[in-house]
């Protein structure tokens, strides 16, 4: 996506060789026409799959996620990282490391949003080393669901995230490559 390309020049900042801050595009403030654009081109390119849901882990692939699962006219689930006083108990659950976050966390999805049943389609912001996404591809595989894609807004490709999905089977659609951040530049691929 050309446009998102240049909005991420535009709107972006480089904090070191490997982390790259979007919070005016997607990662804090949101803007709902582009977000719509990304959510109309994955369901473009996952036309035909017959997917039951889209999913994604929280916070900030729900705004993607959102758009597509809007587009594609199937409800969106979110896996939650943190366990509230009203959360289902019957959950799948994985632990993850967090690229960005810098920890480990649990992330949930409840068993009675996601079966065997499901073809999903899963949407993230981000992937780097890709831990988040194989967490949330174990408790889809857990469930009994069938995965028809990644679909990912930005994938760094200098890490091993999207290749080591690519490596496992899975079809991973970005709408934007980063092949470097060295020196605060941004590069595509």
């Amino acid at each position: 996506m050309e446009k998102l390309k240049q909005r991420i020049l535009k709107e972006s900042s480089v904090l070191s060789n490997d982390v790259l801050r979007m919070d005016a595009l997607i990662n804090h403030q949101v803007d709902p026409e582009l977000i719509m654009e990304m959510g109309r081109e994955f369901a473009d390119r996952f036309e035909g799959q017959s997917i039951t849901k889209v999913i994604t882990v929280e916070s900030s692939g729900i705004p993607a996620a959102f758009a597509t699962a809007l587009t594609l006219g199937v409800p969106l689930v979110f896996a939650r990282r943190k366990k509230t006083l009203i959360a289902d108990p019957d959950v799948y659950c994985e632990r993850v490391p967090s690229f960005t976050k810098g920890m480990v966390t649990d992330i949930m999805v409840s068993k009675q949003f996601l079966s065997a049943k499901d073809h999903v389609l899963y949407i993230d912001d981000i992937i780097a080393n890709g831990d988040a996404a194989k967490g949330l591809i174990k408790i889809i595989e857990t469930s009994g669901a069938s995965l028809a894609g990644f679909g990912v807004v930005v994938e760094k490709t200098f890490q091993s995230g999207g290749k080591s999905l690519r490596e496992q089977g899975v079809r991973v659609e970005s709408l934007v490559q980063i092949s470097s951040l060295e020196n605060g530049e941004i590069t595509f691929e």
